[in-house]
């Protein structure tokens, strides 16, 4: 049996950066906050270099730990109306 090669998920539910920078400002270890969320140090770093998705659960979890928003670990999506239906702002300013 061959192994299977390792991918980064197509969508994360957080920012990677984001949980890394506040659990550096809360002067917190990987390990500190894994334990405080309930994760292993594994999981807590598969998150935080964006190998893994943190659940919904997870991240509200890891922003009450922090003492952060979760709107400040989540991640953000981009959505344009005009990209989204094929016409660029030009003409859709000119309609």
């Amino acid at each position: 049996m061959t192994p299977r090669a390792r991918t980064r998920p197509s969508r994360l539910h957080q920012e990677p950066e984001a949980v890394t920078w506040a659990r550096e400002k809360a002067g917190l270890t990987k390990r500190a906050l894994a334990d405080l969320v309930g994760i292993s140090e594994q999981l807590m770093g598969e998150i935080e270099s964006g190998w893994r998705s943190a659940t919904p659960a997870n991240l509200v979890k890891i922003a009450e730990a922090l003492n952060c928003p979760l709107v400040v670990l989540e991640r953000k999506r981009y959505v344009g109306a005009a990209s989204a239906a094929g016409t660029s702002s030009s003409e859709t300013a000119a309609e």
